[in-house]
């Protein structure tokens, strides 16, 4: 792999998920390095989903990677990610609808609204991030290997993520709280960019759920990548932490960006459950 070529999308991946630089050496040498590649792959995915905030260049970046996915398997790649991943034999054996479904149900998702509650949010952002869990499943794993808890956690660790940045997209029409959330605690749309009694309120209530829905999440059986296993546990102490905290913005921002001894032994039980499963 031309490390130098996909270096900066790795660094994108690691910014925003920095637990994952601990879970590195827990993966195997030899196939650590495509690994690394498809995460960053997933990355890219997600900011082109919604970190682009006129819907029709979001629509267009987006079909960009469809065509590039679509082709991949005939010309190699490209991009330098896909480039690297088609390098290792693990791309051919993966579905070409695999591939595509993440894009696809991206595409999907570009005019979807705040979702009226907690189950419609779940629901709603399973489309994208269950096809992204089922694309590194059968990448990890192989094409018949069930995807259903893997699934479950990409969802609920992306909504605990976009709960982190409430005050950024508080002007979004998709919004980090569910409508019937919002009502039962009296906070409007501007109010999301304050910090109030109330918005701590909601903010609780969205944690405990997550927490609660993740701990089920994980006691699921079915295979996680090292990495998905680490962002699943590291996900749920987030969240159970937070929900009971004075102020659960400021403790959710810490937890996401605490590394340290516990991280470690997270990411040590992830290798482990996934060498049990392969």
């Amino acid at each position: 792999m031309n490390e130098g070529a996909i270096s900066s999308y790795v660094d994108k991946w690691l910014a925003v998920q920095p637990q994952q630089r601990i879970a590195l050496p827990f993966v195997e040498p030899a196939e650590r390095d495509a690994h690394v590649a498809l995460a960053a792959l997933e990355q890219e995915l997600i900011a082109s989903a919604y970190g682009i905030r006129e819907p029709h260049v979001a629509a267009a970046k987006l079909n960009w990677w469809a065509e590039e996915l679509s082709g991949a398997p005939a010309s190699g790649g490209r991009h330098p990610l896909t480039k690297a991943l088609w390098a290792s034999e693990r791309a051919a054996r993966v579905p070409a609808d695999r591939w595509l479904a993440p894009v696809l149900a991206a595409m999907a998702q570009i005019d979807q609204g705040t979702a009226s509650d907690f189950p419609a949010q779940i629901a709603a952002a399973r489309g994208m991030h269950g096809a992204l869990a089922g694309l590194e499943t059968a990448w990890w794993y192989g094409a018949e290997a069930p995807t259903e808890r893997a699934a479950r956690i990409a969802t609920l660790s992306h909504l605990l993520f976009s709960l982190s940045r409430l005050e950024l997209d508080a002007d979004h029409e998709r919004l980090p709280l569910p409508m019937s959330r919002l009502a039962r605690h009296g906070v409007s749309r501007q109010q999301l960019k304050t910090d109030t009694p109330e918005r701590r309120e909601a903010m609780r209530g969205q944690l405990g759920d997550l927490a609660g829905a993740l701990r089920e999440a994980l006691a699921l059986a079915g295979p996680l990548s090292v990495f998905r296993g680490l962002e699943g546990r590291t996900a749920r102490a987030i969240a159970a932490t937070a929900s009971r905290a004075g102020d659960p913005m400021l403790e959710l921002h810490k937890g996401q960006s605490r590394t340290g001894p516990v991280t470690a032994f997270r990411a040590w039980r992830s290798a482990r459950d996934s060498r049990r499963q392969s």
